[in-house]
């Protein structure tokens, strides 16, 4: 048996497994090792021990793996995000498509069709829309045990993985294009510059707490600061410097939030100036986001992502279409006008006002939205209500459809369902149960975030015969 922080030498990095984590084998043991590619060598140090494998990350590499590629973010391997700069593109989407395929085949074990080429995303950087940022006086600083208090110690920027007290401050993201990156910086140091009080998470004191940019095709930008106490002057001077500095934003928004965490959509939200939405355009449809709403984070690649569900969905002039966990209602919108009628089902109330805000101004007339717990919306009496569904599209969170759900779907018998997927394992769990009455006819993958392990994965089911 290992010791936590024993030392293992000239490991071989194997290949590729869940979570952007690799797999190595020492004296029979699994080892889950981080930050490392297939076809690395290198020594590793143990950081967590499981009754069946062990976790470790590098310490010295003897040698690089010919998969890797320059990573081109000056905070790669400190900040938790794009994990996998480190390897080249087409290996990415190669792993990406594995994922898809090993989840498919040992969790679903059903019948699968030949799997498409995973789609991958015309930009791999500077391929977000919406970013969040947090202010800390407790800034991640390398290699330094201990700071003096000084204003060095404040930060804006994202947490580092598995502390929830330090930030690494960020001086160029390659995430959100411009002007995001301006407008982080700039607020940065006027903040700074004047003295004003970066958020301890821990003694839960200072003004500053957060910051969310929101940026669209249209060159609408939303600017979101939420603040922990209501300190009116502070406040003014410092959403006046954001409107006086950043004439793109068309969107300027706060919060005064003193709760103990930084979730906003129980806070009141106040528009300082300009409008409280912003809008995105997707093939001739206008959608409004809101400071709330939820919107795919890669537009460009949702336009795709979209356009293979409605393609798999077939739908026919005549054709009722669910579009279950609606969200805002986006995919619901983007092929009501080649349905007969569309009804979008959401958990969260407020995604369904914008899904109904969201028609309105498409002038699309042929939808419905309800919000509510899908177990409980989705019975007899609602199809009863709402007409029975020839095609059923459902895109629900990454733990799946719960299992009522699921079983609900296989007694209403649509005639195709088009599953949308941010989480391979758990759509192949549900595909699993749905085999009772379905057969898979295609499976698509799609890259929606490169440079991490996350894939999207489109499946069209059709009812057996």
């Amino acid at each position: 048996m290992k010791n936590y922080g024993q030392i293992l030498e000239n490991v071989s990095i194997l290949e590729m497994a869940a979570e952007g984590k690799c797999v190595a084998k020492v004296d029979g043991m699994v080892i889950f090792v981080h930050g490392v590619a297939p076809g690395d060598e290198v020594d590793v140090k143990l950081i967590k021990r499981d009754k069946k494998f062990y976790e470790a990350v590098p310490v010295h590499f003897h040698s690089y793996s010919n998969l890797r590629a320059d990573p081109f973010c000056a905070h790669f391997g400190v900040c938790g995000g794009c994990k996998w700069q480190h390897l080249a593109y087409d290996t990415q989407l190669g792993f990406k498509q594995k994922q898809v395929k090993d989840a498919l085949e040992r969790i679903a074990k059903v019948p699968i069709p030949a799997i498409s080429a995973i789609l991958g995303s015309s930009d791999t950087t500077f391929y977000r829309n919406k970013l969040e940022y947090t202010f800390s006086n407790q800034r991640w600083f390398e290699n330094a045990e201990k700071q003096v208090e000084s204003k060095e110690n404040n930060g804006l920027g994202f947490h580092i993985p598995g502390r929830f007290d330090k930030i690494l401050n960020i001086e160029k993201c390659y995430l959100q294009a411009d002007p995001s990156n301006n407008i982080r910086n700039g607020l940065r140091e006027y903040c700074l510059a004047n003295n004003f009080s970066f958020f301890d998470i821990r003694k839960q004191q200072g003004l500053l707490r957060n910051l969310i940019i929101r940026t669209a095709s249209t060159s609408d930008t939303m600017v979101i600061v939420q603040f922990y106490y209501d300190d009116t002057i502070a406040i003014e001077l410092i959403m006046n410097y954001l409107k006086n500095t950043f004439p793109q934003i068309t969107s300027l928004l706060f919060i005064v939030n003193t709760k103990g965490n930084e979730t906003i959509f129980d806070q009141t939200i106040v528009t300082f100036y300009g409008k409280d939405h912003i809008v995105e355009r997707m093939e001739g449809l206008q959608f409004r986001i809101g400071a709330k709403s939820f919107y795919q984070t890669n537009s460009n690649q949702a336009f795709e992502l979209y356009k293979i569900t409605r393609q798999m969905a077939d739908i026919q002039p005549n054709d009722v279409v669910y579009d279950l966990y609606t969200g805002t209602g986006t995919i619901a919108n983007f092929v009501a006008k080649i349905a007969k009628k569309v009804v979008g089902v959401e958990y969260v109330e407020m995604a369904i006002e914008d899904a109904k805000i969201n028609s309105q101004i498409n002038g699309i007339t042929n939808t419905s939205f309800f919000a509510g717990d899908m177990a409980k919306v989705l019975t007899d009496d609602f199809i009863n209500k709402n007409g029975h569904p020839e095609i059923i599209i459902s895109d629900p969170p990454r733990a799946g459809m719960d299992e009522k759900v699921v079983q609900m779907l296989l007694k209403i018998e649509a005639n195709r369902i088009i599953y949308v997927s941010c989480n391979p394992a758990t759509q192949a769990r549900d595909l699993a149960i749905l085999d009772a009455k379905y057969e898979v006819v295609a499976v698509q993958p799609v890259d929606m975030f490169p440079h991490t392990h996350h894939v999207e994965n489109v499946v069209k089911l059709e009812l057996k015969k």
